[in-house]
C-alpha cells in the first residue's frame, strides 16, 4: 500500500465516531423515557445515559410509544436527572474465547473474579439469537452419565438433551448441581447464576466447583441486587457462551440456576413498560421469552459435532409444581425431576421423588435388560407409597397382599441405592449393578 493510502487511513482512523444521541425525557423506578433517536433505534437497543455532573448508566430499549422510546435501566438511575444525554450503544455481543475458560463474568463479559479481563476471540456473538432451525438440527446424541444415581436410573438423559430440576427452596438444588457437575463427562461447563445471593457465590466456586472443575467452567452470574435486565442478560449471555463452544464441535453442560429468576426478571420489565400483567401477574412477554431461551439449548445444526446439553432449575413457589412458571417450563424442556421437600426431610439425599420424575427419551436410552429393572422399581416404589403410613402406625400386617409385602419388603433397598454423598462417585453400570442386587435381596 502506498504511503499516501496509509496516511489517509490513519486520518480516517482518528475522526471521531459518529454518535447517534437523544434525550431523557422521563424518569421513573426501572423505566426511562427517551425522544429524539426516531427510527435510528430498535427494541433491543442499548443507551448509554451521561448527565453533565458525570454521572451514567446503561439502559435498554423495552418499547415504543407515542414516538418515544422506553427504555428499562441496567443499573441506578442515582444522579440523572431530565434532560441528559443518551447515547446509542451497540448491541449485546460476546467475544468468547478459551481465555474464559476458568473465569468468573458478570454477564457483559467483565471479570468478577479480580483477574484481568479475559482476552477476546475473534467474532463476536450476539447473545439475543435464534434457536438452529428445527428441521436441520442434529439429533440427540448418546446416553451421557450424569454420575447421580437416581437420575441415572429413572430420568436417563442423552447428548443434547434439556432437562429440569423443580424444587421448592432450601430442598437441595445447589448440592444437586455440584454432584452434577462433577459428575458429567463434558467438554466444557457453562454455569449461569441468575439472581444469586452474592455470599454464596464464592461459596459455590470454592467449596462445590474447586479448581479442577472451575478450570473447564465458565461462570455468568448476576446477583440477586442487579438490575431485572442484567439478571436476565445473565441467561442469555450463558447461552451465547454454550453456543460458542458447541459451534467448535465441544460437548458443553449448560446448568442455569434458575429459570424462575429468569422469569421474575422478565416480569419487573414487562411491568416497567406497563404490559398488562396475565397469568398470576405474570406478562404474556414471559411466555415468549423461555421458549425462545430453551429452545437455544440442544444439538446444533446438522454437521456440528457438538452439543448442548442443558440442566435447568426451577424454583417452585409454595411447592406448587403447578405453577405457570413451572408448568410453562416442563411443557417445553425433555424431561424434568421433581426434588420433594419431605424426602430431604427424611435424610436421603439427593432427595429425587423418581415416580414424580421422567425423561421423554428414556425409551431410547435404556437396554433391554434395564428397562425391567426400572419398571419394577417403580412398581415397588408405588406400592410402598401406597401402604408406607400404615407401616409406620404399626397398622399394617403381612399377609394379606403379596405385592405390598414385598414392597415393604424391598423398598428401604432401594432408598438406599437412590441415597448418594456429593463426592461420591457413580456411573450408570454401577447404578443398575446396585439396584438388581437390591431387588433380588
Amino acid at each position: 500500500m502506498s504511503p499516501d493510502l496509509l496516511a489517509a487511513a490513519a486520518a480516517i482512523d482518528r475522526l471521531p465516531r459518529e454518535t447517534i444521541h437523544g434525550s431523557v425525557v422521563g424518569l421513573g423506578g426501572l423505566s426511562v423515557t427517551l425522544e429524539g433517536f426516531g427510527s435510528l433505534a430498535a427494541i433491543g437497543d442499548r443507551v448509554r445515559l451521561e448527565a453533565p455532573n458525570g454521572a451514567s448508566a446503561l439502559a435498554e430499549i423495552a418499547a415504543f410509544r407515542h414516538g418515544r422510546a422506553e427504555a428499562i435501566a441496567m443499573g441506578p438511575l442515582a444522579g440523572l436527572s431530565d434532560g441528559v444525554r443518551a447515547v446509542l450503544a451497540p448491541r449485546p455481543a460476546l467475544a468468547v474465547s478459551d481465555d474464559w475458560l476458568g473465569r468468573v463474568l458478570d454477564p457483559m463479559g467483565a471479570p468478577m473474579d479480580g483477574q484481568a479481563p479475559p482476552a477476546s476471540g475473534a467474532c463476536p456473538r450476539l447473545t439475543h439469537t435464534a434457536a438452529p432451525p428445527a428441521g436441520l438440527r442434529a439429533r440427540l446424541g448418546p446416553r451421557m452419565a450424569l454420575g447421580v444415581r437416581a437420575l441415572d436410573l429413572f430420568t436417563p438423559v442423552r447428548q443434547g438433551q434439556r432437562l429440569g430440576l423443580f424444587a421448592a427452596s432450601g430442598v437441595g438444588k445447589s448440592t444437586l448441581m455440584a454432584m452434577l457437575a462433577g459428575g458429567v463427562e463434558a467438554d466444557v461447563i457453562v454455569f449461569a447464576l441468575v439472581g444469586e445471593r452474592g455470599r454464596e457465590l464464592r461459596e459455590f466456586i470454592e467449596d462445590d466447583l474447586g479448581p479442577d472443575r472451575l478450570a473447564r467452567s465458565v461462570v455468568i452470574c448476576a446477583t440477586s441486587d442487579a438490575a431485572a435486565p442484567l439478571r436476565r442478560e445473565a441467561a442469555y449471555a450463558a447461552m451465547a457462551v454454550a453456543e460458542h463452544f458447541r459451534d467448535e464441535g465441544r460437548q458443553v453442560l449448560l446448568l442455569m440456576d434458575s429459570v424462575t429468576r429468569f422469569a421474575l426478571a422478565l416480569r419487573e420489565i414487562g411491568l416497567a413498560v406497563r404490559e398488562p400483567p396475565a397469568t398470576r401477574g405474570f406478562p404474556p412477554s414471559v411466555f415468549t421469552e423461555l421458549p425462545r431461551l430453551l429452545e437455544r439449548a440442544g444439538p446444533g445444526p446438522e454437521g456440528c459435532s457438538g452439543a448442548i446439553t442443558g440442566l435447568f432449575t426451577v424454583l417452585v413457589e409454595g411447592d406448587d409444581h403447578d405453577e405457570p412458571v413451572a408448568d410453562a417450563v416442563r411443557g417445553i424442556l425433555d424431561g424434568h425431576v421433581v426434588l420433594d421437600r419431605r424426602i430431604a426431610e427424611a435424610g436421603r439425599y439427593p432427595p429425587v421423588d423418581v415416580l414424580r420424575s421422567l425423561s421423554r427419551t428414556a425409551p431410547a436410552v435404556l437396554d433391554p435388560h434395564e428397562r425391567p429393572l426400572v419398571a419394577e422399581a417403580r412398581r415397588l416404589l408405588s406400592t410402598y407409597g401406597e401402604v408406607k403410613d400404615l407401616v409406620r402406625l404399626g397398622a399394617y400386617r403381612v399377609g394379606h397382599d403379596p405385592q405390598a409385602d414385598e414392597a415393604v419388603r424391598l423398598a428401604p433397598a432401594i432408598e438406599a441405592v437412590l441415597a448418594q454423598g456429593k463426592a461420591e462417585p457413580s456411573d450408570p453400570g454401577q447404578a443398575f449393578g446396585a439396584l438388581a442386587a437390591a431387588l433380588a435381596a
